[in-house]
């Protein structure tokens, strides 16, 4: 534990502004005298106390409640005061002041009351609670996701990581793992022994079912991902095509202005929505083509930019248009650009648009530049005007954000607890390919295993570097 986890630390633990009540939070190890001297009495655990909270020359700064949580039975393992007063941030300030100032004043034994006392760091308490294990690191970042959690999926799958389902899943394969490599280690320390310890304890079976078993959870956490990351979706195509009108129908407001004008948009235009639980941040860019206006040229290398960053784009095409040699051509000069600075991992999605404009028996020509690309897709048709087709797009981009259902029980995950897992499972190939053949290697065999479990104990936090902790921890609201 570095030495600044033993310092006792203090904040205002609600969020900034105006509200009704104000948390006011302490912790640390034998706060007791402090709470004293607050208070002006012994505060009984766990229960609340109405009472004034006094200032240094004993003028009330104002009432309200007072909570003592002895440790370790308290959020973070230590000592927790907690002061509920009126939630004005001036009323707050002064409280907090109040604590700080408190705990230098001089005890019966003329030492301060409670030395070193000083505000708590972004997400410090919540880190303390960890590091005294009272939560695993899988359920410390679920704190963090289920504030930040923007859609109701993702706030009810943040509260089961919370209560543990996502890290008794991966317990579950540690412990799976421990059993295996105890296998293979007591082969390694009794080599002279002629029972063949790997074989009659079922090692080969025990590595299938493992695999298996992750392969299963891996899913599980790419979805928990997916329903807190969301994907990039990108709209791209000609000026006019109806950019800026399907980025305002997808977000059932109008956030983009739709001009019969060429190049109206200048700049992209973002909006998070949701599908079935799911958000996708969508970007409206400038039309693609050539300019000889300055600030349209930027706009387009913005476009080109966000398009090269995406997780999928869709590439609008006015089928109204499509009678036009020209617009067909430069509809083909952006498909092949398009396929030129995008990974063949990103979808690009043929949306067809103005349905209602276009003329009986216009054709939806498939693209060759991207319709060559493994995966493609046939494209969609729609009116962004009237809403027709909107349906099949959203099902579209659910399909390619890798989106099964919005199954009960879903936990929320993250993108480094997927890397760890596809991590966990090339080592287990591995030893895999290690234990099927003749003479095995059991030595690379037990290195491999003991690299997944490292892998996998990341995940909770059994194993893991304090940079790791500064990045996770820093990204919490202070006070928590």
């Amino acid at each position: 534990m570095l030495a600044r986890h033993a310092d006792p630390i203090a904040a205002i633990a609600t969020a900034p502004g105006r509200g009704a009540v104000g948390i006011v939070r302490v912790s640390g190890k034998q706060i007791a005298p402090l709470v004293r001297l607050l208070c002006g009495r012994d505060l009984r655990a766990r229960e609340a106390t109405y009472l004034p909270f006094k200032d240094a020359m004993g003028a009330p700064i104002d009432h309200g409640l007072a909570l003592y949580f002895p440790g370790p039975h308290s959020y973070t393992g230590e000592d927790v005061l907690e002061l509920q007063a009126h939630g004005g941030p001036v009323v707050l300030q002064l409280l907090l002041a109040r604590c700080l100032e408190a705990a230098q004043a001089a005890g019966a034994d003329g030492k301060p009351v409670l030395p070193g006392l000083r505000l708590a760091q972004p997400g410090e308490f919540t880190e303390r609670a960890f590091l005294n294990d009272k939560i695993d690191l899988a359920q410390a970042e679920a704190i963090a996701d289920l504030i930040d959690a923007s859609t109701e999926a993702a706030a009810r799958s943040a509260s089961r990581s919370l209560s543990g389902d996502f890290s008794r899943e991966i317990r579950e394969l540690r412990d799976a793992l421990v059993h295996l490599r105890m296998l293979v280690e007591a082969t390694l320390d009794f080599p002279e022994e002629e029972i063949d310890f790997l074989q009659k304890a079922d090692a080969y079976g025990q590595l299938d079912r493992l695999q298996a078993q992750l392969g299963l959870v891996l899913s599980r956490t790419q979805q928990g991902a997916l329903l807190r990351e969301g994907i990039k979706v990108v709209i791209a195509g000609q000026p006019n095509a109806g950019k800026s009108s399907l980025l305002n129908a997808l977000a059932g407001a109008e956030l983009a202005i739709v001009t019969p004008i060429a190049g109206t948009t200048r700049d992209k235009v973002q909006q998070t929505i949701q599908i079935d639980g799911v958000p996708l941040h969508v970007i409206d860019t400038a039309g693609l083509r050539d300019s000889e206006d300055e600030v349209e040229r930027i706009g387009i290398a913005r476009a080109w930019d966000e398009i090269a960053a995406a997780d999928a784009v869709l590439f609008l095409h006015d089928l109204s248009r499509m009678g036009e040699a020209d617009y067909v051509a430069a509809d083909l000069e952006i498909a092949q650009t398009l396929a030129e600075r995008i990974l063949p991992s990103v979808p690009v999605i043929d949306l067809w648009n103005k349905t209602d404009l276009a003329a009986p028996g216009a054709q939806m020509r498939p693209l060759a530049p991207l319709a060559e690309r493994a995966g493609a897709a046939q494209g969609l048709s729609l009116s962004a005007r009237t809403g027709t087709g909107l349906d099949a797009v959203r099902q579209r981009l659910l399909e390619v954000a890798g989106w099964q259902s919005a199954a009960e029980g879903l936990y929320i995950a993250r993108a480094r607890h997927v890397e760890a897992l596809q991590a966990v499972g090339a080592h287990l190939e591995e030893a895999h390919a290690q234990l099927h053949v003749p003479g095995p290697a059991l030595d690379i065999l037990a290195e491999e295993l003991r690299l997944a479990q490292t892998a996998l104990n990341s995940i909770t936090g059994e194993f893991t570097s304090d940079d790791l902790l500064g990045v996770i921890f820093s990204s919490f609201c202070i006070g928590k």
